[in-house]
């Protein structure tokens, strides 16, 4: 998919989606920079991806606080160079039916989905400017083009992802740069061993394809979109949801 050699930052890389998306880039021959609040996953990835020959290293940092990405982001151009990949991987959910979420639970799941991506395309931005190239790859969610019960704030932060990804792909497309989002379904991720079964089932009603999503799905869109393959999308979001039903 021509990715061989390019550098690739991928947010919330130590487990879950992240963490496939990590060892997918690294099996095209990509370097990889795992970045992750979680040391002690992200560290034990990386010596693994490490030890299996690839070239991948990881990165802590919260990416809701500006000064931590910004740091994070100057030790991977010392260790890599310009950054040719991003993919705002990184999100958390703090579930509640509105009149039962506080304040701060709703900011909160802001701050890190939203308030992150920002963070971080700011951060490496630059380098792609002056190479006059790169792609930025952002998590929306099928909650954020159609809403979930019980997640207004997720929901808020994944449809702001797909407004700031339109946004983006208008200013950084004339230097060159793709912006594009990917909107997951329902994922078999660890996520989901807290959703009750009844849950899961309604769930499966409304997922025409006999099975749900694996994270190897949404790392696979990931891959599509860095790749030269998809140098002429710009702006879109790509649903990976099995056809659910919205």
């Amino acid at each position: 998919m021509r990715i061989s050699g390019k550098t690739v930052v991928i947010t919330g890389g130590a487990k879950g989606i992240g963490a496939t998306a990590a060892r997918a880039f690294c099996e095209q021959g990509a370097q990889v920079a795992i970045i992750d609040f979680d040391e002690k996953a992200g560290e034990a990835l990386a010596q693994q991806l490490h030890a299996e020959g690839n070239d991948a290293a990881f990165f802590k940092a919260d990416v809701s606080d500006e000064q931590d990405v910004d740091s994070a982001a100057q030790a991977i151009a010392e260790q890599f160079g310009t950054v040719d990949i991003l993919v705002n991987n990184a999100g958390i959910t703090m579930d509640a039916m509105t009149l039962k979420m506080d304040v701060s639970t709703f900011k909160r799941v802001l701050d890190v989905n939203v308030t992150g991506v920002f963070n971080c395309t700011k951060a490496f931005l630059p380098g792609m400017v002056e190479a006059g190239a790169g792609r930025i790859i952002s998590t929306s969610s099928i909650a954020g083009t159609g809403g979930n019960v019980g997640q207004a704030n997720y929901a808020a932060s994944k449809a702001a992802i797909i407004g700031m990804t339109k946004t983006w792909a208008k200013e950084f497309g004339p230097k060159g740069i793709t912006v594009n989002a990917v909107a997951p379904g329902f994922i078999e991720t660890e996520m989901i061993e807290s959703i009750p079964e009844k849950v899961i089932a309604q769930i499966r009603q409304l997922t025409p394809f006999p099975r749900f999503g694996r994270p190897e799905d949404i790392a696979n869109a990931y891959l599509f979109l860095a790749s030269d393959q998809a140098s002429f999308i710009n702006g879109t979001v790509l649903e990976v949801d099995g056809g659910m039903l919205k």
